[in-house]
């Protein structure tokens, strides 16, 4: 790739996942979702789009609670804050980082990232995918109707099921505890089976 000019560039560095989506939906759907969000918002941004480098996006991050789950993979949160950082301060060439999350169980990496890297001076901003009042959690109504809508190949609609249904914050703070797999046998947080490719625009 020809060098000229990327220090004027912001690099966008995406963050996914690789783990169970329940029954229905890839391991990588994290990532799918975070690589078309990137890409639909440079594709609409007023910035010039050759302001931007989009590094390749870690696809397996901070998964520790979906571990027992088959095909899950995680580097837990510590090693994922180590290694986003030193990327971030390999890229001292850039104008600044822009970190773009897609993967809610990357929290505590990212509050570790903003810190050493706002310690260090290193110019950057965090930018996690949205929730919104309604949405469920994990494979449910709210990012099957997104694949529906950004890869409706990939969701295996003969294979949808409800998962557990319940208040967020009490499911989140199980989970700490005893990850998903305690409060959900199937991996679902959410009911899929209402979701439509509408609802995921």
């Amino acid at each position: 790739m020809p060098t000229t000019g990327l220090n004027s560039k912001v690099l966008v560095l995406p963050l996914g996942s690789f783990e169970q989506h329940g029954p229905h939906l890839p391991l990588d759907t994290d990532t799918i979702i975070i690589d078309s969000v990137v890409a639909q918002a440079l594709r609409d941004s007023q910035i010039k789009a050759g302001s931007f480098i989009v590094a390749p996006t870690i696809a397996i991050s901070a998964s520790d609670e979906h571990v027992g789950f088959p095909g899950t993979l995680s580097t837990g949160s510590a090693a994922l804050a180590d290694s986003v950082v030193a990327i971030c301060r390999s890229a001292s060439w850039a104008q600044g980082i822009c970190i773009v999350n897609g993967h809610g169980g990357n929290s505590d990496a990212l509050a570790r990232i903003g810190s050493a890297l706002t310690y260090e001076k290193i110019r950057h901003s965090i930018w996690s995918l949205p929730s919104y009042e309604g949405a469920d959690m994990h494979a449910g109504h709210t990012e099957t109707s997104v694949m529906l809508h950004v890869a409706p190949t990939k969701v295996n609609i003969h294979r949808i099921e409800p998962g557990t249904v319940g208040d967020a914050s009490r499911l989140v703070a199980q989970m700490r505890t005893s990850g998903v797999a305690g409060v959900s046998a199937n991996g679902v947080l959410g009911n899929p089976t209402t979701a439509t490719s509408e609802h995921g625009v």
